[in-house]
């Protein structure tokens, strides 16, 4: 991991200091993780609170269960919202909670449904060494804070955070 030949950083990204609101959701996406990885999925949960703090969606991935590679828990939580009039105004001031970094697809997900707020578990550097180099379990190396740069319109990012509590549901969920 810290090869001076790598284009992985060498050091870990420091974890975010979270107040008692993000630390509450965010454990409830961590609850999420758990719950995937039971029904064999892989183990990432998701849920979005508005900014009145209701609890608006929720999500674990059920890639495994439903053959559907989009089927992570962000994109699944968003799904969630369809047909509940929620308007674009009240999402940009909704946060999502991920279990983990949101991969690619997902921050894209993030960006067009006009959620204005992320906080995240487990980083992608972190998840990286749980998942190791079988092809399989490759991600594009592009973190969700370069998706969210590229977009018209703010979306706050904050994680690592809750680093050991996040990463509890990958050990020994990728390598077999």
């Amino acid at each position: 991991m810290n090869s001076s030949n790598s284009t992985h950083p060498t050091a870990y990204p420091e974890e975010a200091t979270l107040d008692e609101r993000d630390g509450r959701y965010l454990r409830k996406a961590i609850v999420w993780s758990h719950a995937a990885r039971r029904r064999g999925n892989r183990p990432f949960g998701s849920v979005i609170v508005s900014a009145a703090g209701e609890v608006l969606a929720e999500a674990g991935n059920s890639n495994n269960e439903t053959g559907d590679c989009t089927a992570h828990a962000e994109v699944n939580a968003l799904r969630a919202l369809a047909g509940r009039n929620i308007s674009r105004e009240e999402l940009a001031g909704a946060t999502l909670y991920a279990s983990g970094e949101p991969c690619v697809m997902c921050a894209g997900a993030i960006f067009w449904s006009n959620i204005g707020r992320v906080v995240f578990g487990i980083d992608a550097e972190r998840l990286r060494v749980f998942r190791g180099e079988r092809q399989d379990q490759r991600d594009a190396e592009l973190s969700c804070r370069d998706v969210f740069r590229a977009s018209p319109h703010p979306i706050e990012c904050i994680g690592p955070a809750l680093i050991d509590e996040a990463s509890a549901a990958h050990d020994g969920a990728w390598k077999t």
